[in-house]
């Protein structure tokens, strides 16, 4: 393969983010392949197909309260009397017709039987001796209003509705509503297979000794515990010294056996960025610098593997805030595109700066920032300690990105920016 261009295709100042997602996006097809998978191991899976419900559900008339089930289907007026007739309760109906002038206890959740379409709750209702069976009278003593406490039998579904479409995201929420409809089992998406490889002379394991100009290696527990938190597992990760030929084989080895290969490092111009060259060798590299800040160096391009697929390569800057903040904006819609989800991003909300924050102008910049709410209930943004992209530390207690546009320099307290929210939904 050729080396690549010799000049950066995009400008001194490299690509825009918003460009570079959509250029990423772009080149990448979902992998075809999926599987079956019980609903219980489903939660954060991404749906192959779309989900029919085989019935109606609830598939009878349920009612929505404690009550009496009345025979009829208009509003009664208070001073009405019914005979009781038995009880219809959830798991076990009333197996009879209702006639006019009867009624039966019910309870919440059980099949209001043939012949009354109106529940009263029984607040409302004066019960004589006897009235837990049958034999006994009700009387409403308070007007019942215009609710006749029945669900449907199609309120959750309808025989034959989709459920779930193909490509979601399986949450929660889905996950319940599957199983009400009877869904046991589901077909969806294989995940890509992510191979990872961290480069540098100066990395070392933690725990292990440390001489001069060494640094305890993190990017590899910084981005698998992130990946796993956006539902990624790392099948296959390196950790190699900046030495090409090693570099090469890394890269050909997690070429051979991942859908997509991550590296931190190696990127940049340095003496010792090796991987840029390398992947160009291998594939070939598309745009290698970004217009941001944290995440300059970054490289998208791919890599050929033996027999000529391309595998997706994505180059993640050295330093490790960089590395995460270029994996949640352009790796995570990468891989939810491999795996044929719908494209989710962060959130993004309207905050104002608690207090001044002093920068220069020159490169768009996400920071990392807490969010607050003020006593008049105004969003407020907190941003504390240094925001270099090597201090891990500024992604502690993180809830903000920040999102300040290129052209602002200091900014004063209240001002109004926008910023993506960190915080993952519950359902």
């Amino acid at each position: 393969m050729a080396d690549g261009p010799a000049t950066e295709p995009y400008g001194r100042e490299g690509l825009p983010l918003d460009q570079a997602r959509a250029l990423i996006l772009e080149q990448l097809q979902p992998l075809a392949a999926s599987e079956s998978l019980a609903l219980s191991h489903a939660l954060g899976r991404t749906t192959a197909a779309a989900v029919i419900a085989p019935a109606a559900v609830p598939g009878f008339r349920a009612s929505i309260m404690d009550g009496y089930a009345i025979a009829g289907a208009v509003a009664p007026e208070p001073g009405t009397r019914w005979r009781l007739v038995g009880v219809s309760a959830a798991g076990a109906p009333f197996g009879g017709v209702l006639q006019p002038g009867c009624a039966v206890r019910i309870l919440t959740g059980a099949v209001v039987p043939a012949g009354s379409a109106w529940v009263l709750p029984q607040e409302l209702v004066r019960a004589e001796q006897g009235s837990v069976g049958s034999d006994g009278w009700i009387e409403l003593e308070v007007a019942c209003g215009a609710n006749p406490w029945i669900r449907g039998p199609e309120e959750e579904a309808a025989a034959r509705q989709e459920l779930v479409a193909a490509g979601c995201r399986l949450g929660v929420a889905e996950l319940g509503r599957l199983a009400s409809c009877g869904i046991q089992q589901l077909s969806v998406a294989v995940r890509p297979r992510i191979g990872l490889l961290i480069s540098g002379d100066e990395l070392l394991p933690p725990g292990s000794g440390r001489g001069p100009g060494q640094i305890w290696e993190s990017n590899s527990a910084l981005l698998t515990g992130l990946l796993e938190r956006l539902g990624y597992g790392v099948a296959e990760w390196r950790v190699v010294a900046d030495q090409p030929e090693a570099l090469r084989q890394a890269l050909q080895e997690l070429a051979g056996c991942c859908d997509v290969v991550v590296s931190t490092g190696g990127v940049s111009a340095g003496d010792s960025d090796w991987l840029r060259s390398l992947v160009a060798q291998l594939g070939e590299v598309s745009f290698w610098k970004l217009f941001l800040k944290p995440g300059r160096p970054f490289a998208w391009g791919t890599l050929c593997r033996q027999g000529g697929a391309a595998v997706p390569f994505f180059g993640l800057p050295g330093n490790p805030v960089a590395a995460a903040i270029t994996a949640l904006q352009l790796l995570w819609p990468a891989l939810q595109r491999l795996e044929g989800a719908e494209i989710q991003q962060l959130p993004r909300l309207k905050v104002r700066l608690e207090s001044v924050l002093r920068r220069g102008a020159g490169r768009p910049e996400l920071a990392r920032a807490q969010l607050l709410v003020a006593a008049d209930g105004a969003l407020l943004a907190r941003l504390g300690g240094s925001q270099a992209s090597s201090r891990i530390g500024s992604l502690q207690g993180a809830d903000l990105l920040l999102e300040i546009p290129a052209e602002l320099g200091n900014l004063e307290a209240g001002t109004q920016l926008w910023a993506q929210l960190l915080r993952l939904s519950i359902f």
